[in-house]
């Protein structure tokens, strides 16, 4: 039985720190690196399991050596892995992250097996009948085979089986455009994203104008991340920026998974917004402390 299930991508991450720069020709060094899963599906349901959560992924991956390495680590945590299917002839995405002497991260990718997810992966029966409460979308449009309209239709019969719905956007260069957006917003009930991202999709200066119009789209509650200064929830009888949790920065990798994996973990114990955006908070804080998109999880 599980209490959640998240849907979305899946990478190994290989990540280097500090680069700040990568000049042709000629060679860098660096201090240090990791080898650990990520993507933020992979990294949300880490997330999930380590604070206790009943959790399952539904998410493809290659049938190399990487995928064995992934699932190891999901193994550590007790990751129902049912719903994951390896793709035949398929690498397992990979993901080399720049990490610059400010704890930002630069990324270059391959998706591998997460071109073969789509929505027609979340068998909603099979899910509501194990027991979930919860489903959540990560990085919707990292994940390219992943049609809005699809969506929106597996999150519709999601929530008429009486799971909530959250929903992390992820924007991507190589998958801006908001329109795929648009038909989930009415059948999610959380929907995440950062100042940048809501500003983007919405045409937008202001944040808090984004959120906004946000929830006309449809969303029942927008949380906006804001990185240091907390987050700010935007929901019917509820609008309040949430301070975030003091941090010493070392890496800001996955501190947005680590956030949903906070948030969504406390409402299933309370169903209180403002107490899973305190949760959230703390759980990226946790992750920005250290090196690497789960490490924290497994300290």
């Amino acid at each position: 039985m599980v209490d959640a299930v998240v849907f979305g991508n899946v990478t190994l991450d290989t990540l280097c720190y500090p680069v700040d720069d990568v000049p042709r020709h000629q060679s860098i060094t660096f201090e240090r690196a990791i080898v650990a899963p990520g993507g933020c599906g992979s990294n949300t349901a880490i997330g999930l399991c380590a604070l206790g959560v009943p959790t399952a992924l539904v998410a493809r991956i290659g049938t190399d050596d990487a995928a064995s390495l992934v699932e190891r680590y999901w193994e550590r945590v007790g990751l129902d892995m049912r719903f994951v299917r390896r793709v035949p002839d398929s690498q397992t995405a990979v993901s080399v992250g720049l990490i610059d002497s400010d704890a930002q991260p630069r990324f270059i990718h391959t998706p591998g097996a997460n071109t073969m997810l789509t929505a027609d992966d979340i068998d909603v029966p099979a899910l509501a009948a194990e027991g979930a409460r919860f489903l959540h979308v990560g990085g919707f449009l990292v994940m390219p085979g992943v049609s809005g309209e699809l969506l929106a239709e597996r999150l519709a019969e999601a929530r008429a089986s009486g799971l909530l719905i959250s929903l992390d956007v992820a924007v991507s260069r190589n998958r801006s455009k908001p329109d795929d957006v648009w038909p989930c917003l009415p059948h999610v009930d959380f929907f995440f994203c950062n100042a940048r991202e809501a500003c983007f999709l919405t045409g937008e200066n202001d944040p808090r104008d984004a959120a906004r119009a946000l929830r006309t789209r449809g969303a029942w509650a927008v949380v906006l991340k804001l990185g240091a200064e907390g987050c700010r929830i935007e929901s019917p009888g509820l609008s309040v920026h949430v301070p975030g949790v003091p941090a010493e920065v070392v890496d800001t990798t996955g501190a947005g998974d680590a956030f949903a994996a906070g948030f969504i973990a406390r409402m299933l114990r309370d169903d209180d917004p403002e107490a899973a955006c305190r949760a959230g908070n703390a759980a990226g804080a946790r992750m920005v402390s250290v090196f690497g998109a789960v490490s924290a999880w497994f300290e």
